[in-house]
Order: structure tokens, then sequence, then C-alpha cells
């Protein structure tokens, strides 16, 4: 069966994690991703390593872990934009194309004629895809944005990590650039509403992204618990601001986690840990109840789950249901055995290096699954086939390109 959007075709002006992710998702869903790098350098992550792939040694490695991570499936071609012929390439190819994914600062496409009102009078469907730090407009839309900067500045550092009284309190980001990948999954599905949206007018449009805006919107239940309460959340490390136990808790041996929902699954974890009589003190009853008096419950629990090993903990909570587990590091987890079925680790070939590790797609269609047939490419692997097949350019003009170094 063809892949869910095996009909459309991407133009990828984007480099680092946000636009590159959300370029990475459209081709695993079956889209023909064209990725537009720069000349000699290419997307700034090909250089943000070690680790390499194959361990690099040489002076400008391309193939950093990172760039691997973000551009799956994916066609490079090289094109310099500042060029006059550069622009063109690129005017030539947004004709065909169905969507354009840019990450460039607010404006700075407008001197290229490559925005989104001089692409889309070339090609009025083209849907349009800007992603930013802060947006298209505002008092911040001139300013670079980065990750790191926006898990600051949208809040999640205010709420992660131990309390400032502790010891490795204070501000803490989190250890993926989680706002660069949430925007670039916002983007994706804003790219596909979009596209059905064209179904019915025939039209393209503009979809602004800002780091910043997603970063707010995924505040969810630590937002909305502020504006319900104008109490502002602090860091509390592994706990949960609303749910209670919900945390990480000392073992005879290590650490797992408890993540109890619900008042029954409090009531099958203490019937497992031999506690029953916690059920009937009132102040222990319900999840309202134990949220205020959180301190207590949890120092109670504490004490209790220090008596036994990790793995007796996890075995006999699984039994009873209660949901808990362990704390893998990145080895233990893709040598899960549920991991593994799942087949989240697979191998593309790579034109030079062999085989490439992959984390797979997440998401398993039962009529059109995921094929895996393009590891991440390397820089301008495919600028020829691309402008011969897709332009019809000839030897000469691309010879012409290259001693020019516009591409």
């Amino acid at each position: 069966m063809p892949s869910p959007l095996s009909h459309i075709r991407v133009l990828e002006l984007s480099r680092i994690l946000a636009g590159p992710w959300a370029g990475q998702m459209l081709a695993d869903l079956g889209a023909e991703v064209i990725k537009v790098e720069k000349p000699i350098q290419g997307d700034d992550t090909r250089h943000w390593g070690p680790p390499y792939l194959n361990n690099q040694q040489t002076e400008n490695p391309t193939d950093s872990a990172y760039f691997l991570s973000a551009n799956r499936g994916k066609r490079s071609i090289t094109v310099d934009i500042h060029h006059q012929d550069g622009q063109a390439v690129i005017q030539q190819l947004v004709e065909s194309c169905d969507v354009l994914i840019e990450n460039f600062k607010v404006g700075s496409l407008q001197k290229y004629h490559l925005d989104f009102a001089s692409l889309s009078a070339i090609n009025p469907k083209l849907i349009y895809c800007s992603i930013t730090g802060f947006g298209q407009d505002g008092p911040y839309a001139q300013r670079a944005g980065y990750d790191f900067l926006l898990q600051g500045m949208g809040g999640l550092m205010s709420v992660t990590g131990q309390p400032d009284h502790l010891p490795g309190g204070g501000p803490q980001k989190v250890g993926v650039a989680l706002t660069d990948i949430m925007t670039g999954m916002y983007a994706t599905t804003a790219i596909q509403a979009a596209i059905i949206e064209r179904e019915k007018s025939g039209l393209g449009q503009h979809i602004d992204l800002a780091l910043l805006d997603v970063q707010v919107a995924c505040l969810a239940n630590q937002g909305m618990n502020y504006l319900v309460s104008q109490d502002i959340p602090k860091r509390m490390g592994n706990a949960h601001p609303n749910i209670v136990p919900y945390q990480t808790f000392q073992t005879a041996d290590g650490f797992i986690i408890l993540t109890v929902g619900n008042d029954s699954q409090f009531a099958d974890f203490c019937e497992v840990a031999e506690c029953q009589a916690l059920i009937q003190d009132p102040r222990f009853t319900t999840n309202q109840a134990r949220v205020r008096n959180r301190e207590i419950v949890i120092e109670t629990l504490a004490e209790i789950i220090k008596a036994k090993s990790s793995d007796v903990w996890l075995q006999q909570l699984e039994i009873k249901g209660v949901p808990c587990g362990p704390i893998n590091d990145i080895a233990q987890v893709f040598d899960n055995p549920q991991v593994k079925h799942r087949n989240m680790l697979g191998e593309l070939n790579h034109p030079e290096n062999g085989k490439v590790p992959t984390v797979a797609n997440p998401i398993n269609f039962s009529r059109t699954p995921i094929e895996y047939n393009q590891a991440p490419p390397n820089l301008g692997e495919h600028t020829e086939n691309v402008l011969s097949e897709l332009l019809g350019y000839d030897k000469n003009t691309i010879s012409h390109l290259r001693h020019s170094k516009i591409i």
C-alpha cells in the first residue's frame, strides 16, 4: 500500500532540530522530503559532535550522531541561496512542491525572494511553515531562539529539577531538546491539517510556529494549575504536583518509580507492602488527602520501600498491577525486551558507512506501515539527481552551478 503521504513533496530549508524533526516525521509518513543545505558546510548539526558515525577522524566530519537523529528518509541537495541562481533553483523547485519548511530569522528570506508572499505567488497551493524562536510578530520577533533558552523562558525549567533548598536544587533543563521536538511535532500536525484543508479550498497558507508558544502550550497541567489557583508551581524533583505517591523512591539497592494514579492502586500498593492500615487513615485514603499531606505520606512510604530490593518491589507490584518501573540508562532502554519487541531500534543502509542505526518512528499503521528506505543523506548526495529529475537541468547547467559554487 502507498504510504499516507506518498503524494506529498516537501522542500526543507531548515536546520538544527525543530524543522528537521518535522521533515523527518513527514518523510516517515511517506512524503518525498528534499533537504536544502549550505554548500560545503551543510546543516549545522552535521558538525555537532563527537560522536560521529564510525568515529570519523576527518578534519570536517559531517555524520554526527545528532544529525543522524533527525534526517532519516530525506534527499540532500546543496544550494547557496545568497546567489540569484541559487534562489532560482528554490523558486523552480517550489513549483512542484506541496510544503516548504524553513527556520530562518523573521524577514531574512524576503531579501532572497523566498518568503511566503514571493513563493505563494509562484505556487498558490504551497503550504509554507515557518519555525522561529518567538514567532513572526511581537516585541521578541527578531531574537534568535534555541531550545535551551526557550525551556527557561517558557517555564519548563522552573518546574524541572530538585527544589531550590535541596542539594542539586536550582534551574535544570530537560535532558533532550524537548521544546524543539515538540515544535517539530506541532509543525507536522499543522502541515497535515493544512494539506487536508487545501483539498477544500485549493489554496496553501502560511504556518507561523514559535518555540516559545509551543513551550507555553506544553506547560499542560502546570500552566493550568497556576491559572486556576494563582499559585506559582515550583521545582519538585521527581514528585508530581497533583498526584501522590507519584515519584522515585529509594530501595534497598537502588531506585524505583512508583506512579499511583488512583485510590484503588494505592490500596493495592498497601496490600503488597503489607501496610493496609494506611488505607484506613483519613490522611491517606484519597488522592486529594494524600496531596494535602504529601510530606507525611512520602516519609512513611519511603521507610517501607527501603526495606526491599528494587527487583522484589518491581516483581511484586507488577503482579498486583500497581504502575511502577526501573530507571534505565540508554543502554538498558535499547536492551529492554519490550523495546526490542516493538522494533524501536533499526538499521538503514548508508552509501558510504554500511549500516546506520536508527530509532524507529513510534507510529504503527495497520495497513500502511512506515518503511525506512533512506539513511540520513550525505551532504549534497542528491543534488544532481534532483536538479535533473525535477527541473530538467542538463549536465552542463549543473556543472556551471557547481563551478560557480552555487550548489
